[in-house]
């Protein structure tokens, strides 16, 4: 694929039901299949496209098996069919771990992997961290993968930058509880702070990288627990939404289509082109986070990891 010429790509947008993975797989392939039909010759789908992730006892055991993935076997079948290319994360169970994995599947069937290297808040809960860097050397040229919250650190783009013509990225981004009425007037704030978080995310990595990045987004309302301290599994009802948003951004910043998540599910498509450029923004390498997080997100950042990584101990040692 000439860098030079543009390049057809679509990311996806999703709404998916928790451990419904032949529901979400039967979506994400639609969606998959209207993209590479319009002429996409890359299709980004979201991190945790099987299915959604957030704190609930049943979610026990939805990780994939290496040995026998769905998610994968469709990919390979989609990139294969349509001679293009596809990316999108799981929890994929390999070895004695669990893992948050990136897969891009290429035509000829070979796939690269990127583990994400600090799972987020209640995350923790179900997968560990990787400790691969997300470069990727594929026929395209080099591809990074970032998901999340890994979008918005320094490390990220460190180890990424001038080595890649292309990110693929998604999100599964999610916003304060609806369900707690007395903490409203103080959370509220940080709703619209972390809304623009996440939608702006996209845009600031394509920046500070110099590259063109997919990412895809999930949508809609979810309801799960909110765990309270950390070696128990005391908690509280929490209803959110996915913040998003869904879009294709070139590699000087540009946002070239969008889907915000009060659309729904769907498919945004542009042209891209392969490659790298001199980045737009510079790089304070000093700083942790890239944007300058609230107090409240850092305290959740920490209090969610800490109770997260303790559930998942127990887990292990339960089994």
């Amino acid at each position: 694929m000439n860098s030079n010429e543009p390049v057809p790509v679509a990311a996806v947008q999703l709404q998916g039901r928790p451990g419904d993975i032949a529901g979400n797989l039967r979506d994400a392939r639609g969606y998959a299949e209207q993209a590479f039909a319009a002429g996409a010759r890359i299709v980004a789908l979201p991190e945790f496209f099987p299915s959604p992730v957030y704190y609930d006892e049943p979610f026990d055991g939805q990780a994939l098996d290496e040995r026998d993935n769905p998610a994968l076997a469709m990919m390979l079948e989609l990139a294969q069919r349509h001679r293009g290319y596809i990316g999108g994360s799981m929890v994929l169970r390999r070895g004695t771990g669990v893992y948050n994995t990136y897969f891009f599947v290429q035509p000829d069937g070979r796939w690269f992997t990127h583990d994400k290297d600090l799972p987020t808040m209640w995350e923790n809960c179900f997968y560990e961290p990787g400790s691969d860097d997300g470069y990727m050397d594929t026929e395209l040229g080099g591809v990074g993968a970032a998901v999340c919250w890994e979008l918005i650190r320094t490390q990220t783009v460190k180890r990424l930058r001038g080595r890649i013509g292309l990110a693929m990225t998604g999100n599964h981004w999610w916003t304060i509880p609806s369900n707690w009425p007395l903490l409203t007037p103080l959370l509220r704030p940080l709703h619209r702070i972390n809304r623009g978080f996440s939608e702006q995310a996209p845009v600031e990595f394509a920046r500070l990288l110099g590259v063109p990045v997919l990412h895809a987004s999930h949508c809609g309302r979810f309801r799960s627990r909110f765990l309270l301290l950390p070696g128990t599994r005391l908690s509280v009802p929490h209803e959110s939404e996915f913040v998003g948003a869904t879009q294709i951004v070139d590699a000087a910043g540009q946002v070239l289509a969008r889907r915000n998540t009060a659309e729904g599910p769907g498919v945004v498509s542009a042209e891209i082109r392969l490659g790298a450029q001199a980045p737009a923004a510079p790089l304070d390498e000093a700083r942790f986070w890239i944007p300058p997080l609230t107090l409240l997100h850092r305290a959740y950042w920490h209090q969610q990891n800490a109770c997260g990584k303790s559930f998942y101990r127990s887990r292990r040692q339960a089994a």
